[in-house]
């Protein structure tokens, strides 16, 4: 259990700060990096637009919980507080899938149950695998493709860098 997709997201304060405080933090570890896209809310709509990255990391060290306790230590960093379900937030980091594992505790579900609905994720994502499967769910550019245009308008990459 070496392989993960994260997502990464902010819509307060110093977003793009803290999107680069994730790369910058998984160091070796970081396989490859998307840029960065600005994207409308999902879930609550009245709030900031957020800034999103998709990183694919890499550490035979670690396996899914050990990535799940890394994305919430960015997170503590970022001073992240959690008021209200798909709130406003400092730093967001998800757990997408992380290979060969499949999940159905409810401190980790995987793959993250939200990815088929999101694109959000599956733009970036697409982005740097072009050829990424969802497990259970099939190709990416397939559940992308399925997405009703209005999602994908709704992502905007943008010239901002993470590296």
């Amino acid at each position: 259990m070496t392989r993960a997709v994260l997502s990464l997201g902010s819509n307060l304060g110093d977003r793009l700060g803290f999107l680069r405080s994730v790369v910058d933090g998984l160091g070796a570890h970081l396989a490859a990096v998307s840029s960065v896209y600005e994207t409308a809310p999902w879930g609550v709509e009245d709030q900031p637009d957020f800034l999103n990255a998709v990183c694919v990391v890499d550490d035979p060290a670690r396996d899914e919980w050990a990535w799940l306790r890394t994305g919430q230590a960015f997170e503590r960093a970022a001073e992240r507080v959690r008021e209200r379900r798909w709130g406003p937030r400092t730093l967001d980091v998800d757990i997408v899938t992380v290979e060969g594992v499949r999940s159905a505790d409810p401190a980790l579900l995987l793959p993250h149950p939200g990815t088929p609905d999101r694109a959000s994720v599956l733009v970036p994502w697409l982005e740097i695998e072009p050829e990424a499967e969802l497990p259970g769910h099939g190709p990416v550019a397939a559940l992308l493709a399925a997405r009703p245009e209005a999602d994908l308008a709704s992502v905007r990459r943008t010239t901002l860098t993470l590296r």
